[in-house]
């Protein structure tokens, strides 16, 4: 038997270092990290401002953050589970969700912080930044956390970041991953077409169109929340832009007091009354402790 060098021995194990728990635990990319909040000294503690997307299997997360020297502080936040005040009562994890969200969290910071800055107002598909006023605020940068999400062509993360440029955010990006973009002799040419179809949930349309010529069993349980919300082929379209009108007018619309988690509803709205609990023994007077000595000796007696 030939000679075999053992790699893995005392010696490596004992210099072996583990990675950081966030990273074990698949939260936090911290090469990309540290390149997002690095900031020069002679800018003292002006922050840089990370737009942070998170997408779960049921809801899509926006949120604004700056780095502090022991935490991360959360500026504001938008989430597609709110979007049912505005009119989506369903499918609050596509793409067309996603846009719905970034737009409601740069509506959300720009009102907080009285900048002028409506944003693409006519929702077109084409790749836009928004300008500075030079006689006035500039408009709140931030970058692009994607966190450990895979960056491909088409992603919901873009829809969220196209949402909070057309709301009037300054983040800085092309259009070379937005859906439709091909590369074509070495060059990256973007369809604003297509990508407005994907922001008004044109490829939702489409897919449930076939789905109802090829099988309408297949329709009725893939789209049962859809049918029971009253929402066709023909009515997701006029959703979203009724979505979109609706957050630019008050992106601070009040939760419901019905509402509960996991999108379910109380039934009322006056919370329950507990009896109330007497954590601390009162203080007994003389003559209660008196009282209390001569019903135990009687009690004795008996």
């Amino acid at each position: 038997m030939g000679f075999i060098k053992v790699v893995k021995n005392r010696a490596y194990f004992k210099r072996f270092q583990v990675k950081y728990k966030r990273r074990r635990q698949c939260k936090t990319d911290y090469y990309a990290r540290q390149r997002l909040i690095i900031q020069d000294k002679n800018k003292y503690k002006t922050p840089k401002y990370r737009f942070v997307v998170r997408i779960t299997n049921r809801d899509i997360v926006c949120q604004i953050f700056s780095a502090d020297l022991t935490h991360d502080v959360c500026m504001l936040a938008a989430y597609a589970h709110e979007l049912p005040r505005y009119g989506v009562k369903v499918g609050l994890t596509n793409y067309a969700a996603a846009y719905c969200t970034g737009l409601l969290l740069a509506r959300r910071v720009n009102k907080k912080y009285c900048l002028d800055y409506e944003g693409q107002t006519e929702v077109d598909g084409e790749d836009y930044n928004v300008e500075a006023d030079p006689e006035g605020k500039a408009p709140f940068k931030a970058l692009l956390d994607v966190g450990l999400r895979r960056t491909t062509t088409g992603a919901r993360i873009f829809g969220a970041l196209k949402g909070a440029c057309d709301g009037g955010l300054d983040i800085p990006h092309n259009d070379r991953r937005f859906p439709g973009s091909e590369c074509i002799a070495g060059e990256y040419q973007a369809d604003a077409e297509k990508h407005k179809e994907y922001i008004f949930g044109g490829h939702i349309k489409e897919y449930m169109e076939g789905l109802m010529d090829d099988d309408e069993e297949a329709y009725q349980k893939q789209f049962a929340r859809y049918i029971v919300a009253g929402v066709g082929p023909e009515e997701i379209e006029g959703v979203y832009e009724t979505a979109h009108a609706a957050i630019r007018k008050d992106p601070f619309i009040k939760r419901d007091p019905l509402d509960l988690g996991l999108f379910k509803k109380r039934d009322s709205a006056k919370p329950k009354e507990y009896p109330k609990k007497q954590w601390h023994q009162q203080k007994l007077s003389k003559k209660q402790r008196a009282g209390r000595v001569r019903q135990k000796l009687q009690n004795l007696l008996k």
